[in-house]
């Protein structure tokens, strides 16, 4: 798509009015590198709408000159789909008020710009939760959240960001405003439009507000960290948690030593969870309304499987304090994994029961196709989304080990491909997928997907580079 022309832009600056853009280098700069710096890209103008109806304006003139666009939220997306190559960026994070709590419907409405953390804090002064969860809680919002369908840890008892969405607003490619903000858990009417909307990476439009599913707060929790020889071992461990809990299960990460190991190496104040350094590790966390419920609960599920040989060393968080400081490990092994070079980085899902049997055979081909590499692999095992990053051999030559990236992921992909899995379970296809997903897609499902497009955008303007 052409460069924007001198009149679109000024039509663009006319629209959002002083303080609603900017063209000055400096101040977007920020804005255009991934966080771990794979895509830097450019932008002749940053629009910063701080209204729906700003946003809509902002949309109506890039539909009228055939302007293409690409929105953005918090920028904390791995997978390169908010960062422009030309298109005009238009930032959403401006727009951050929280319009309504409604504990009686347990409803919240938010604008696009809220961070997650800012919603999960709006949410507990109601009396209520918000458990959608991810290590950039702090920066990612709402809209960026529900365009990419983040999951994050707590997706075992709430699922992804997909389930806790009640109504959107959001604005079309055409820039029109789609008002379906509602509070309602049911209302078969037809098509659930909202649901097009979540998980499409801002090509279908640009969510502007949120309603959002709240949830009781629990009474009682209770964190351990655990020592396992194997990975299938933590299948088993998952499979009594939930019997044991009756549902009461709200989190179980994976963790494998390497990136553990790492963690400690590089992140200050990270220290070793356990006496032992086992081959796996795994977090569990269990919820319950009852006082004292979860506690319990916990301590017999440990009791069960240390008789049953499934997990060889165990610590229980007796505070706060250390509870945050299990889950400061788990959350920073992405960043643990930066300061080694490079990696291979892939974000799939297989079925739960399938998990063991992955790493197992997705190690030894990658193993087989780059001798040396390091494997490290953590995630979400209840909904069997793994984080599975394949390090460069210790001293070896990180460029050429990157050019190797696209060869060693369609190893990984294919295995995944084979259980049934997905090659992207929860970041989204964005810059880097979009391509590598038709080779997983069946012609079908990517026609379908061109025909909604083609309907809701047929100029292509919004996110032109990402999905099909």
């Amino acid at each position: 798509m052409p460069a924007p022309s001198p009149a679109a832009i000024a039509a663009l600056k006319s629209a959002l009015g002083d303080g609603g853009w900017t063209d000055d280098p400096a101040e977007i700069a920020p804005w255009l590198t991934e966080w771990r710096g794979r895509w830097t890209g450019h932008t002749p103008l940053m629009l910063t709408p701080r209204s729906t109806e700003q946003t809509a304006q902002a949309v109506r003139v890039c539909a009228e000159h055939g302007v293409a666009v690409t929105p953005q939220g918090g920028g904390t997306g791995l997978v390169g789909g908010q960062i422009p190559y030309g298109e005009v960026l238009l930032s959403m994070r401006r727009m951050r008020a929280v319009r309504d709590v409604t504990p009686l419907d347990d409803a919240m409405t938010v604008e696009a710009g809220v961070t997650l953390l800012k919603a999960q804090q709006a949410a507990t002064t109601a009396g209520r939760r918000f458990p959608l969860s991810l290590a950039a809680e702090g920066t990612a919002t709402i809209g960026g959240v529900i365009s990419t369908n983040a999951g994050g840890t707590q997706v075992l008892r709430y699922g992804v960001m997909r389930d806790l969405v009640l109504g959107l607003e959001a604005v079309l490619p055409n820039g029109e405003i789609f008002n379906g903000l509602k509070r309602l858990r049911k209302d078969n009417t037809g098509y659930d439009l909202k649901q097009l909307l979540i998980g499409a990476e801002g090509t279908l439009g640009v969510v502007t507000a949120a309603t959002l599913k709240l949830f009781p707060i629990m009474r009682s929790r209770a964190t351990a960290v655990v020592g396992l020889e194997s990975a299938a071992a933590s299948i088993e461990l998952l499979a009594r948690a939930k019997a044991e809990t009756g549902g009461g299960v709200e989190a179980f990460e994976l963790m494998k030593r390497l990136g553990v190991g790492l963690a400690i190496r590089h992140i200050p104040g990270v220290r070793e969870p356990l006496e032992t350094t086992p081959d796996w590790y795994v977090l569990i966390e269990l919820a319950s309304g009852e006082p004292g419920a979860a506690e319990s609960a916990l301590e017999r599920l440990l009791a069960d499987a240390f008789e049953h040989g499934l997990i060889t060393d165990a610590a229980i968080a007796q505070n706060e304090a250390q509870r945050a400081a299990f889950w400061k490990l788990r959350e920073e092994q992405s960043a643990a994994l930066k300061p080694e070079g490079g990696g291979w980085k892939h974000d799939v899902s297989v079925p739960v029961s399938r998990i063991a049997d992955f790493l197992d055979e997705a190690t030894a081909a990658v193993e087989r196709f780059h001798p040396g590499v390091r494997v490290s692999a953590f995630g979400h095992v209840g909904d069997g989304n793994l984080h599975y990053d394949v390090l460069c051999p210790p001293g070896a030559d990180v460029p050429a080990f990157l050019s190797r990236w696209a060869e060693g992921s369609q190893i990984v992909h294919d295995i995944v491909a084979r259980y049934e899995g997905s090659i992207s379970a929860e970041h989204g296809l964005g810059r880097l997928k979009t391509d590598e997903a038709k080779r997983y897609k069946s012609i079908l499902e990517i026609e379908t997907m061109r025909a909604i497009r083609q309907a809701l955008d047929p100029r292509r303007i919004m996110n032109p580079a990402v999905l099909f």
